[in-house]
C-alpha cells in the first residue's frame, strides 16, 4: 500500500467512525464458485467496541469533501479538516486486498457529497458494480443512499447491495433545520419510500418468475443524531416509530452526539457523548421491535423521557403494577415477555416447559431468568410471598439496591439489553 493511499484510508475511514448504522445482518448472497466471498446464510460476522459500534467492515467514505455544512458533520465544508478522496479503483482494491488477507468481512460504502448528489451517487454504484462484475465479489455491501440522487441510479445501485441506508440526521424537521437548514426530511423519505417500493415489488415478481435479480436483500436502515438538538426521548422514538412502520426498516441506529464545533447552537466541546441515553434508546427500540411494545405504552406526555436509572421495561413495570404480580404458570406468551428480568429466548424456554408440569424458583433460574429482578412481578409454584402489597417506588429501590450499582452507573460504559 502507497503512503498516499495509507494516509486517505486514515482520513476517510476516521470521517467514517460517526455513521454507526453499518450492521452487517442479513445478508442473502450466494458464491457461485467462481467469486470471491460469500454473505449468504447468518449473515457477515461483526465484531463491537465497548460502545456497541460494529468495527468489523472496511467502513470508508468514497471522499469527506462536501458541498453542504452541516453543524453537526465532521466533514461539513467550513470545517478545516485534511480532506481527501479515494478514486472508483482505489475503493475496490483496498476492499479486495483487504478481504483477501481476512481483515474485513464486507464493505460499508458512504461519501460526502461533492459536486452533487448523482455525480456522488453515480460513483458509489461504479464501487458496486466493478466489485460484482469485475472482482466477482459476492461479500457484504452497504452502501449508502445519498439524498437527492435520481430513481434510476438508486435503483441500480440495489442491486449490487445488500443493504442501503439514508441518514435522518436529526430526530425533527425542526432541529435539523437548526444545524442544517439546507436538508430538509423530506430527501430522505423520497428514496427511503423508492427503495422500499421496489423490494416490494421484486418480491412479487419473484412469485411469478422464476429468475429475478436481488434488491437489497437485507433491506435499508436508518440513524438519527441524538443529544445535539433538544429532543425528548419520545420525539425521537415517535420519529423511530412512524419509520419502521412506513418504510419497514430493518433497524434505527441512534448515535450520540460527539461534540465537534464551537457554535452556541451546539453542545460545548469537551463534553461526553450521550451514550447512556443512547443505550436506554436502543432497549426501547428492542422492546418496540421484539417484545410487543408500543411507543406510546413506553413514552407519552406523562413520561416524555427514559429513566436514567433503570432500563423502560423495569420503568413501564413499576408505572403498571396493576399488572402484576403475573402468574407464570398460567401467563400467556405476551404477557410474560412484559416481565421485567425475562428476555425472549427464557419467555419461549418457559412456556415449553410448562406444559410438563408447574415451575418453580429453580427452573426459572435454570432457564435463564434474572430471578431477583423478576421476583418481584411474578408467582410460580414455589413463591416465598405475596409481592402485591409493595409500590413501585419500594420495588425499584429493592431492585437497585440488589443491582450492585448496575443501575447506579450513569457513565458512558454501554450497558447490557434489559
Amino acid at each position: 500500500m502507497s503512503d498516499r493511499i495509507r494516509e486517505k484510508l486514515n482520513i476517510l475511514a476516521d470521517a467514517a467512525k460517526y455513521d454507526v448504522s453499518c450492521s452487517s445482518s442479513g445478508g442473502t448472497r450466494k458464491n457461485d464458485n467462481k467469486g470471491v466471498g460469500d454473505s449468504h446464510t447468518s449473515g457477515i460476522c461483526h465484531t463491537y467496541t465497548e460502545d456497541g459500534r460494529c468495527v468489523s467492515l472496511l467502513k470508508i467514505l468514497l471522499t469527506n469533501h462536501c458541498i453542504y455544512d452541516c453543524l453537526f458533520c465532521v466533514s461539513r465544508k467550513s470545517n478545516d479538516v485534511k480532506r481527501a478522496a479515494f478514486t472508483v479503483d482505489e475503493v475496490v482494491e483496498l476492499t479486495m486486498n483487504f478481504y483477501r488477507r481476512n481483515y474485513i468481512e464486507g464493505l460499508f460504502l458512504s461519501s460526502g457529497i461533492f459536486k452533487n448528489a448523482d455525480f456522488t451517487m453515480e460513483r458509489l454504484l461504479l464501487v458496486c458494480k466493478k466489485l460484482r462484475l469485475e472482482q466477482r465479489y459476492n461479500g457484504y455491501i452497504h452502501l449508502k443512499t445519498i439524498p437527492g440522487a435520481s430513481d434510476e441510479l438508486i435503483k441500480e445501485a440495489g442491486l449490487y447491495a445488500d443493504r442501503m441506508s439514508i441518514n435522518l440526521e436529526m430526530p425533527t424537521e425542526a432541529g435539523l433545520k437548526l444545524l442544517a437548514p439546507e436538508k430538509s426530511h423530506a430527501d430522505v423519505i423520497k428514496p427511503l419510500g423508492f427503495v422500499q417500493q421496489n423490494i416490494v415489488q421484486f418480491a412479487a415478481d419473484k412469485k411469478l418468475i422464476k429468475h429475478v435479480p436481488k434488491f437489497v436483500p437485507a433491506g435499508q436502515s436508518t440513524q438519527m443524531v441524538i443529544g445535539a438538538t433538544p429532543e425528548s426521548d419520545k420525539d425521537i422514538m415517535y420519529t423511530a416509530n412512524a419509520f419502521y412502520k412506513n418504510f419497514a426498516l430493518k433497524r434505527v441506529y441512534y448515535s450520540g452526539y460527539v461534540p465537534i464545533s464551537n457554535d452556541s447552537r451546539m453542545p460545548i466541546l469537551g463534553t461526553q457523548p450521550p451514550l447512556l441515553r443512547e443505550n436506554r434508546l436502543y432497549q426501547t427500540d428492542w422492546l418496540m421491535r421484539f417484545y410487543g411494545f408500543k411507543v406510546q405504552e413506553l413514552l407519552n406526555d406523562a413520561n416524555p423521557n427514559l429513566d436514567v436509572d433503570i432500563d423502560p421495561k423495569l420503568s413501564w413495570a413499576i408505572r403498571n403494577m396493576q399488572h402484576f404480580p403475573v402468574d407464570i404458570n398460567k401467563a400467556d406468551y405476551r404477557m410474560i415477555l412484559r416481565i421485567p428480568g425475562i428476555g425472549v429466548m427464557s419467555a419461549q424456554k418457559i412456556v415449553q416447559a410448562r406444559k410438563f408440569g408447574k415451575l418453580r424458583i429453580d427452573q426459572l433460574k435454570k432457564i435463564g431468568v434474572s430471578y431477583n429482578r423478576a421476583k418481584h412481578f411474578i408467582t410460580c409454584a414455589d413463591s416465598p410471598y405475596q409481592l402485591r402489597d409493595y409500590q413501585g417506588t419500594q420495588i425499584k429501590a429493592f431492585i437497585m439496591a440488589e443491582s450492585q450499582s448496575k443501575y447506579l452507573k450513569t457513565d458512558s460504559n454501554q450497558m447490557i439489553l434489559f
